[in-house]
Parts: structure tokens; sequence; C-alpha cells
């Protein structure tokens, strides 16, 4: 018994460690162009070039899909976006150069949002991912909306990340994800999968900040610990992130069935 959980816990670990491969690629990016010396181009530029380059790589090798690609530029746009409106406000900043740089953000930072959605992505497909009990399509996208215009409108109006938080336990409450391991299958609760995901994005944020690749105002002397309450936002962004895979893959589901149907009555 000890050993079969051992086996399917290591075959999850197996599954995800390659799910993350593109976030993995970005942070030994990160790693190695702080200690090795660039040529040519700023270390801005070389981060860009190389998830370029591992994006390509990735749709060419098979391990993403067109499909997927599409998703991931999405929240490349997304996270653009947020990272220019956040630079802007102060709440954090890029220090060094860069030619690849729009209003002091450098365009390499939306490979960051897009690589929790490549996780997302191969994930779901990898571990034959199910939503059990998953809520009506129109509170689901309003709850996304809400949760993503908060990170603009906090900064001039009241933060209601936490009546979010609270909304978020309410709507999901009864939805459960289905995952198969080794051909078992599993079941846990969304709201919990969340939290998780979140921590580790906020350790995965940690690392990133040490090397370099972007800076908060009190890490602008010495670095030090992301605060806590960061998780708080990472789980909200990682809300969005779900909600938007979740919304898009059940969308070509029911395409998919539809055009299966239509087939077979013809």
């Amino acid at each position: 018994m000890m050993t079969r959980a051992v086996k399917q816990l290591l075959s999850f670990g197996w599954e995800q460690a390659l799910s993350c491969l593109f976030p993995v690629v970005i942070f030994a990016s990160l790693a190695l162009t702080q200690i090795i010396p660039l040529p040519f181009l700023p270390r801005y530029d070389w981060l860009l070039l190389i998830c370029l380059l591992m994006q390509w790589g990735m749709v060419k090798s098979g391990l993403e899909t067109r499909d997927e690609l599409k998703v991931i530029t999405l929240f490349h746009i997304i996270g653009l976006c947020l990272e220019l409106f956040k630079v802007h406000m102060g709440s954090w900043s890029y220090p060094g150069e860069g030619y690849s740089k729009l209003f002091g953000v450098p365009l390499y930072s939306g490979f960051m949002y897009a690589s929790v959605a490549s996780y997302l992505c191969q994930a779901w497909r990898r571990l034959k991912v199910e939503l059990i009990q998953w809520p009506p399509f129109w509170l689901v996208v309003l709850l996304a909306a809400a949760i993503y215009l908060n990170f603009f409108t906090h900064h001039y109006w009241i933060d209601i990340r936490w009546w979010l938080s609270g909304m978020v336990i309410v709507v999901f409450w009864r939805t459960w994800v289905a995952y198969e391991v080794g051909r078992t299958r599993y079941h846990m609760s969304l709201a919990l999968s969340f939290v998780l995901i979140g921590f580790f994005i906020w350790i995965a944020e940690n690392i990133a900040t040490f090397f370099g690749a972007w800076e908060y105002p009190n890490q602008t002397d010495a670095w030090s610990l992301v605060h806590l309450g960061k998780v708080s936002s990472w789980l909200l962004l990682v809300i969005v992130s779900f909600l938007i895979v979740a919304t898009l893959k059940r969308v070509k589901g029911k395409s998919s069935a539809a055009n299966i149907s239509t087939s077979q009555s013809l």
C-alpha cells in the first residue's frame, strides 16, 4: 500500500514537473543571466529572446498545442497590461536597462504571466482534469472580471480583495477538481487548489525577486522576503488565470461535442 502511494506521488510530481517546464526555464534564465556576463544586449533583452525561443520550441516540439499557444498569448497581453499599470503606479520597478522596455516594463515580463497559463494548460491535459459542479458561465466571467479590475481600481478606490476572496469561496464552495494519476482518479476541493497554487507562486516570486526579475520598493537597498500579504494577490491572480483557462476549455469542449453530434447526425 505504501509502495503504491509513493509511486503515485512520484508520478504526480513528474507530471507537475513536466507541466512546469516553461516556468523552470524562466527561473533558470533569471539565475544564469544574473551571474553570467552577457554580450551584445542588456539582460532584459536576452530574457525576452530566451522566452521567445522557448515558446517556439515548445510549440514546434508538440509540448504545447496551438490552442494552448492562443491561451498563453492572451495571458501575455493581460499580464503586460497589468505590469504597465503597476509600474506606472510605483508598485514595483524594473531598474535594469533594455531595448525591449515599454514605458519602463520589459516585454519579457508578460511571459511570467504566460508561464502560469502554460502550467495550467499542460497540467490540465496531462492530468486529464475535469471540473465537478462548475458555477454558471456568467457568474464565473463576472467574478474573474471583478478580480482583475480590482488590481487597477484599488489604487483609486477601496481594496475589495478580501470581499472577492470571500465571493470565491461562496461561488466555488461545491466545486471539485478531478484529476488522474496512473489511471486512478482523485478529487480535490477547488478552493484548496487555489490556495496551494497561490502559495507556491509566492515562493516562486521570492526566487524571482532574489534573482532581480523585478524589484519592490522595500527591496531597493537589499533583497528581503516578499510580504506574505502578497499571497492574496497571487491567489486572486491564479484564480483569474484558472477561470479563464477553465472557461475556454469548457467552451471548446462543448464546441467539439456539438461538432461530433452534427457529424453523427449527418
